[in-house]
């Protein structure tokens, strides 16, 4: 350590789903010791937090109880964009720096959430299944029409909270022919960059397909419910690759169940992992993944970068660079 640099301790609550072990934390070496755990349970946390100045947390929640309890806490970092596990208010209240890991996974969940687009409408394991069982002979009997295949191009595609993943998700829809339309509060109704912002209610009742880039908050939590799948186009599909909690997951269920909604596909859920009876897992139009949109290794190696700029400023200006208010 240079003499002169402030010497901080760091510790990692849960690191396994960021750095399974293919990546490397020793950048945290930069600002002194640090500790790294794959998981931490709750009782675990202000045991492993005693002495901590940094804290990097994945989905581990800082309370004001942990604060008050781990009073050497100085800045706190989330492993990702989200942050809801985190306290902002208690931790400004306490004069604790909260800092997140915006825009490295863009390309990786833009990418998984069309993905999920392409899965609910070219069912390829179908396919293939018929070529496993035989049933590729060359004469007539294949029941093609029994396998989910839907031409994209001239669909409509609605993006509910169009941040730059959104966007991001638009320009690769756009480039399937298909027409994009976007709702985000803050947005001017208008075209930009070929994508159509209009009103919520709009964007529900014209989309073949509709897809969740929202942040979790106090508005966005339990938004999707039967109220908000009523004034959906009937038939349609639904994607969620932003926070599980945004979907009420019984209205979605007995939406997918009922044929009012076609087919869902979801990254994410309201308890991660879910439980065994959650109705959304065993249902067949309903494709669920294990919240796997930002894992390439390209988009971790980004979110460690961004983490190392973050604490370093913080160390050297008493500031992140990727502040939350």
């Amino acid at each position: 350590m240079p003499q002169g640099v402030l010497i901080m301790r760091s510790t990692v609550l849960d690191g396994f789903a960021v750095n399974p072990g293919d990546l490397s934390w020793d950048f945290l070496s930069r600002f002194g010791e640090y500790s790294v755990y794959d998981s931490t349970l709750p009782e675990l946390v202000a045991e492993r937090l005693s002495g901590t100045d940094i804290v990097l947390t994945n989905r581990v929640k800082i309370t004001p109880a942990l604060l008050d309890s781990c009073k050497s806490i100085k800045f706190v970092t989330a492993l990702g964009t989200g942050y809801d596990m985190i306290d902002v208010r208690a931790c400004r209240e306490r004069g604790v720096e909260v800092c997140n890991a915006p825009g490295y996974s863009t390309d990786s969940v833009a990418q998984l959430a069309f993905s999920l687009l392409l899965a609910l409408t070219n069912d390829l394991s179908g396919f293939r299944k018929i070529v496993r069982d035989g049933g590729w002979t060359g004469v007539p009997g294949i029941a093609y029409q029994q396998i989910p295949c839907m031409e994209l191009a001239g669909k409509t595609v609605g993006v509910y909270g169009c941040g730059t993943i959104g966007k991001r998700f638009g320009e690769l829809c756009r480039a399937f022919g298909m027409r994009v339309l976007a709702y985000r509060r803050s947005a001017v109704p208008g075209i930009s960059d070929g994508i159509e912002y209009t009103d919520s209610e709009t964007l529900l009742c014209e989309s073949d397909f509709v897809s969740l880039h929202c942040p979790l908050t106090d508005e966005t939590r339990g938004l999707v419910s039967s109220a908000f799948i009523a004034k959906m186009k009937r038939g349609a599909y639904l994607i969620n690759t932003s926070r599980g909690a945004v979907v009420n997951e019984a209205d979605l269920a007995e939406a997918l169940t009922d044929g009012r909604l076609s087919g869902a596909a979801l990254d994410v859920m309201c308890k991660e992992p879910p439980e065994r009876d959650n109705p959304l897992t065993g249902l067949a139009n309903c494709i669920v993944t294990p919240h796997c949109a930002w894992v390439t290794p390209e988009a971790r190696k980004r979110l460690l970068l961004i983490l190392e700029r973050n604490i370093s400023s913080f160390v050297n200006t008493g500031k992140g660079i990727n502040r939350v208010f």
